[in-house]
Parts: structure tokens; sequence; C-alpha cells
């Protein structure tokens, strides 16, 4: 049956034999990937693992082949031609992602190599500086190892407590123990706005209400949410966002922290050396202004600039319909995934609080055998722990299949994913 031929379930959810109007043009979309013109195994390839990275539109490879060829040359530091059309679009690039989350100004956004280390920044920089023995950090039971080791070293070393919200059977924040969870002692709360591997998409307004109401700090890792619906930092009130470029159409090796001004000023460098420092004499350095002071020695500036590009690129697209996409093709997938003999969706089964991310495991398969059997029908997904291995040891799993889904996927794709299910488990006598 083709898509064309699918019927609406009439009861304003999409079902299994729904038309899947699409709220973006993908095949227009596509077109701008050059990768997925690429075939695998001699099949046109389907990319099912954007929550991991997300493929590049010429747009972004142009702008950043663009400096590399015409205005190449360290930025900050010249007062030539090149350096200052160099310098002129890296800080274009930080007004362009201010912009994106809803910042008050440019000085809100540090660049950094990615997620993990915004995390670490604030661990090493925000943690060492003002938690005493005795604080207590809380964080969730589903976050990225990138938020979970930073604060169990900082809390090894700090003498600190770290202490967990706890997921629902539904697979979503247990938020109903945050009130026994916060104390007078919590003084930072750091959480994922959209898990990587249940897909949960957590309403971040409430938890950062009731954390400063007791005087705790927030940090949101929105490195699941900023590339895949609108995030405005002023909105939410929290203190700090953290994000990654290449989740979100952009180059690998740049990353963003976003924090409130008043905190990027109190906190002290995390790494020195080159524009971070104002002056230095023998007596002692004294550290530039916010953000330069976080952004030691040469930065990845033409990444940064592909990052701009991205953010151009999906700001076009309007993130609500970006959403709206997402929301259409997870419906569709967990209703094709429910159809599969032995799978089990991990995480909410509501689309409309869940992300483009399907996790799910096969009885009697491993989900690392199915990745390479896929592999081979040119189906792309992830297997493993996700880099949520506390998560998995809370699920009673040793690791999940992923299926996760971006501006230009398109419901074939899920069709394929699903035929390619089959034919694995036959070829496996299961």
């Amino acid at each position: 049956m083709t898509n064309d031929e699918r019927r609406a379930t009439g009861d304003g959810r999409l079902g299994a034999y729904e038309v899947l109007r699409p709220t973006l043009d993908t095949s227009r979309i596509r077109a701008d990937f050059p990768i997925l013109a690429e075939q695998v195994n001699g099949r046109s390839v389907v990319f099912l693992d954007s929550a991991a990275s997300s493929q590049k539109p010429v747009q972004v490879l142009q702008a950043m082949d663009d400096v590399y060829r015409h205005a190449y040359a360290n930025v900050h530091r010249g007062v030539y031609t090149f350096s200052e059309a160099a310098t002129e679009r890296y800080e274009q690039a930080r007004v362009k992602i201010a912009r994106f989350i809803g910042a008050p100004a440019a000085e809100n956004i540090v660049f950094t190599r990615n997620a993990t280390e915004a995390l670490n920044l604030l661990a090493y920089s925000y943690g060492r500086h003002f938690l005493q023995p005795g604080d207590e950090i809380l964080i969730t039971e589903l976050e990225h190892h990138a938020n979970f080791v930073p604060w169990q070293v900082l809390a090894q070393e700090r003498g600190l407590r770290l202490k967990f919200i706890p997921i629902s059977p539904e697979g979503r924040l247990a938020l109903d123990k945050l009130d026994e969870l916060l104390t007078p002692r919590t003084r930072l709360l750091s959480f994922a706005h959209v898990s990587n591997v249940l897909g949960a998409i957590t309403d971040p307004r409430p938890i950062i209400q009731r954390a400063h109401a007791i005087g705790a700090r927030v940090i949101v890792d929105g490195s699941q949410s900023v590339p895949h619906m609108p995030v405005n930092v002023v909105e939410l009130d929290c203190d700090f966002l953290v994000f990654s470029g290449h989740k979100m159409l952009g180059p690998t090796g740049i990353g963003v922290l976003y924090g409130k001004r008043d905190l990027l000023d109190a906190m002290p460098p995390f790494l020195t050396g080159g524009d971070m420092i104002s002056a230095v004499g023998f007596d002692g350095p004294r550290w530039n202004d916010v953000p330069l002071k976080f952004e030691a020695g040469t930065p990845a500036f033409v990444e940064a600039i592909g990052l701009g590009a991205a953010v151009d690129y999906l700001s076009a697209l309007d993130m609500s319909a970006v959403r709206a996409h997402e929301r259409e093709l997870t419906a569709y997938a967990l209703e094709r995934m429910s159809e599969v003999p032995g799978a089990k969706i991990i995480g909410p089964t509501d689309p409309d609080v869940r992300g483009g991310v399907v996790t799910f495991t096969l009885d009697r398969v491993h989900p690392h055998d199915l990745a390479s059997l896929l592999d081979r029908e040119g189906v792309a997904i992830r297997a493993g722990h996700h880099c949520a291995q506390p998560l998995h040891i809370r699920l009673g799993l040793s690791a999940t299949a992923r299926a996760s889904f971006y501006i230009y996927t398109e419901p074939h794709e899920v069709d394929a994913l699903i035929e390619a299910i089959y034919k694995a488990r036959h070829a496996l006598k299961r």
C-alpha cells in the first residue's frame, strides 16, 4: 500500500494508514544534501541517525569553503583585510546564534567545541568556583554521559551530593518527585530538554521556576531540542543552555554555551591563553570580557561561520515547521513499529511528548546485529547504549536500536526501515 492510499484514523492522531501531509518540502530540502544521493551496498542511503550527527547542506559547505578560499586569516588579531573579513563573519555568526535561541545579546554566546565541552566548562568554572562541600547537584536518570560524568567527577572532588530525578514507567521524568529532591542545599540542576534515547520532551519552565524558587541555578542540555524545535532562553529563563553544531546541520568542532551575563562575568576562565587575555605582564594576566574570556587560543572560526550558515538554513524553514515535520514522522514510525512482531518501543508512545527518535528492541535480536543487517539494505541506524549507560542500566537493557529523523527524512524511509527489519528477522529466522 502506498502512502497515498493510507487513510486517516479519524481521531485526530496519525494512524498507521494515514496520509502523511508534509510540513516541509522534503524533496527540495533533500536536494541540498549531496550525501543523500550516495548509495550504500548498491542501495539508496536511508540515513536514520541524525540524533548522533546530522548531514550537511551545500549552503553550510559553501560558506566554509568560501572562507578558506577567499577570506582566511586568524580572527581578532589582524588589521589587514583578510583578518577583518574573517572576524566580521565570525562575530556575525555569534549574532545569528544569539537571535536563533532568543538570547539578549551576542555576548551571551560562548563558542566551545561541542555541548560536552560546554558542560565541562560549567562543571569546572561554575561548579568549582561556586559549589561547596555538602552542596547538592540534581540531574536525571536519562542524561547523556556528557551531562552525567562531569557532575560525578565534580561531586567526588568537592564533596558534593549528586541526586537523580527518576524516570516514570512511561519513560518521562517523574517530576512529582521534584519537590522532595529539591532542598535548601540544592545549588545546581542540570537536565536534558529532550532525551537522546527515550525521545521524551520535558517542559523546562516549571522545573526552572521551582529550582529558582530555592536559589538553584539551572542548566538545560539543548543538544536534542535546539536543532529540532523552537527554543527561547529568555522565555525559559534558564541560567545556561548548551548545544552542539554538528547535530543541527553545522560542522563538527563547534558548540555553544549560552549563559546569563552576570553569571558568565562572575565565572573564572576554563582555559587560558590567546584571546581570552586582555593584558598580561610579569605580575599576572587580566582576563578579557565575556565571551572572549572563555575562548582561549585560535577559535574554530570557520566552523562557527558554518554553524551560522546552518542557523540561516533552519531559520528559513521555521523551527515550528521542523518540529511539526518530525512529530508526524515520529507518529508514523511509532505506528509502523508497533506492527513488527517482537518489537518493543522504549520511551513515550505519544508523539506530542516525543522528539524525532524511535528507540526499540527486537525480541531475540541484538541491536548490533540488527544494525549490521539493516546496513546491508542501505538503512543506517544507531545501536548501543547511546552514551547513556546509566539509563540503560535503569531500564535493565544492555543496548537498544535507535532510528532518528530530521528535516530531510521522508515517510518512505520509515517504510524502508520496517521492511529492512522484516528482512533481518527472516535472515536470523526470528
